[in-house]
């Protein structure tokens, strides 16, 4: 029998960084890319990241909204851990109307995520969960778009931040929680 000596967060974030591939120059040149699905397909590590997601949650939560695309992989499960609701946040053109939309910048562009409005009743309280905060544009429009629908977003929770790209400075003022944090 194996015995730990590393707090159960420690360890968690150690089984994580273990289990999340780096891939250099994808997709595009200059870019490392955090590739998830090791961690997806271990089975006990996907449940341990699940529970603390969910125990790091400030307060009751109405609704988890999941960013195309990796974010509905730990939304979903999530929202089931919490009894909350699904909110699907998806990239421009996927979703049947009604939408309500917000535009933002990328590095190399621009880009649109869009909700079903109807699907977040005013005053709802939202956490946002995406695999990796990177620049922070996704979520920062995320946030947006939630807010214009009526939402209160109690929190931003991600699986890596990636601290160099300095994404958490978008989300000033907000409550921002990453498992792990690699520079």
């Amino acid at each position: 029998m194996t015995v730990s000596l590393l707090d159960p967060r420690t360890a968690l974030v150690a089984r994580i960084d273990a289990l999340v591939r780096q891939v250099p120059d994808y997709p595009q040149p200059g870019v490392l890319f955090r590739d998830i699905t090791p961690l997806l397909a271990d089975a006990s590590a996907f449940a341990q990241v699940i529970e603390a997601i969910a125990a790091d949650v400030p307060g009751p939560v109405d609704l988890v909204a999941g960013m195309e695309a990796r974010g509905f992989l730990l939304a979903a499960p999530v929202a089931v851990a919490l009894g909350a609701g699904l909110l699907p946040v998806r990239k421009a053109g996927k979703l049947p109307g009604p939408t309500e939309a917000e535009t933002y910048e990328l590095e190399y562009g621009t880009a649109t995520v869009e909700i079903h409005p109807s699907t977040v009743p005013a005053g709802s309280r939202v956490l946002v969960i995406d695999d990796v905060l990177a620049t922070g544009g996704t979520a920062a429009a995320t946030v947006t778009l939630l807010e214009r629908c009526g939402a209160e977003v109690v929190g931003l929770s991600f699986l890596v931040e990636i601290a160099a790209l300095e994404g958490r400075a978008r989300l000033a003022g907000r409550t921002v929680d990453a498992l792990v944090q690699v520079p």
